[in-house]
């Protein structure tokens, strides 16, 4: 077991020697969790396959999931990615820094470890001004998958990150909460120069549509069936320990199937948690519910989502009922991530 030191950076300047501290830590072949602007990541130097190997060990993930590698700007591209196609340069110039994760073919320098076999290798650029200080000081590519323990919700706050990794990791860099609340859009390129979704996040299909003018989702996404290409998007994934089911429709209808529901696993006996929005929570006793956010509100329900999640490790249920959004804008991030967490269970009401 690892002796994990926690560090909180509030102004980069002033703690520089911490960040070059981390930084060191990196290029020696250890882990440091840090924040960015969607979730926490767990990083370790993306060109060591020992590393790499050791972030695998950390959170309980199989070796054939893919990293995707963090670059802190365009420049670092060029280091891993064997070619850079004129879609992806789009991209790379309308959405970096930000929740955008580009597939490229890969280098030789980027080892197997890191991209699962495959010969591609998947980057991102954060949008946090800590990670960009982090990764400048750590000098290389960092792995950085999300810092839970595999098929575990992803951690938003520092807090979430100690209760799944103390003591698997050597540092963790508390930068407060992370602001969207759900990881990063996958995409790959094609050679029509258009893109395919391989997983929803920060950069919806609509902001894509305006930069390149073919998208198209992949299908195991559409469909639950087959081989997901993205990192992370291989297993269960983002689940509570209690199962859940997701209701979606307009908060009438949420508030009628849910209370019917509630009625019949009551009357077995069985306690049962709501994650639910505002409007919704109204009906229900609030000892076991998270609210995050307003019915409408997605950027609200993103961000808290994943804590929501977490929520019900620390009060006791038997099963949780949740509250779902539609597929439009930040809605295909949002679902996709409640629809594994919930085993697919969503209920159209």
């Amino acid at each position: 077991m690892k002796k994990t030191k926690v560090v909180s950076i509030t102004d980069i300047e002033r703690d520089a020697t911490l960040l070059e501290e981390a930084g060191e830590i990196i290029r020696h072949g250890g882990i440091v969790v840090f924040p960015t602007e969607t979730v926490y990541g767990i990083g370790a130097n993306g060109l060591d396959a020992a590393a790499c190997r050791s972030i695998y060990e950390a959170k309980g993930r199989p070796s054939d999931n893919p990293l995707i590698l963090t670059v802190p700007d365009q420049d670092a591209v060029a280091s891993v990615a064997a070619t850079i196609s004129p879609t992806a340069q789009k991209l790379l110039d309308t959405f970096w820094p930000g929740p955008l994760t580009i597939i490229f073919p890969r280098k030789d320098c980027v080892p197997d470890a890191a991209t699962g076999g495959l010969d591609t290798v998947a980057l991102r650029c954060p949008d946090h001004a800590i990670a960009t200080a982090f990764l400048k000081a750590c000098a290389v590519p960092v792995a950085a998958p999300s810092a839970n323990l595999s098929g575990r919700p992803s951690p938003t706050t520092a807090e979430e990150v100690y209760h799944d990794m103390n003591g698997r990791v050597d540092m963790i860099i508390d930068g407060g909460p992370c602001h969207i609340g759900v990881e990063s859009t996958i995409v790959e390129c094609g050679p029509d120069g258009g893109v395919t979704i391989l997983r929803p996040g920060g950069v919806t299909e609509e902001l894509l549509h305006q930069v390149v003018g073919h998208v198209d989702v992949d299908h195991s996404l559409i469909t639950g069936k087959g081989v997901p290409k993205a990192p992370g998007m291989k297993y269960r994934h983002y689940a509570p320990t209690a199962p859940m089911t997701v209701y979606v429709g307009t908060v009438g209808h949420v508030r009628q199937a849910m209370q019917k529901a509630y009625d019949e696993l009551t009357k077995e006996g069985k306690i049962v948690g709501f994650l639910v929005s505002r409007e919704v929570s109204e009906s229900f006793p609030k000892d076991r519910m998270y609210i995050f956010g307003s019915h409408n509100d997605k950027p609200s329900l993103a961000s808290q989502l994943y804590t929501g999640l977490l929520f019900f490790d620390s009060v006791h249920v038997d099963y949780i009922l949740a509250e779902g959004t539609d597929e439009e804008g930040l809605g295909m991030a949002i679902m996709n991530r409640m629809k594994k967490a919930a085993g697919g269970h969503v209920i159209m009401v």
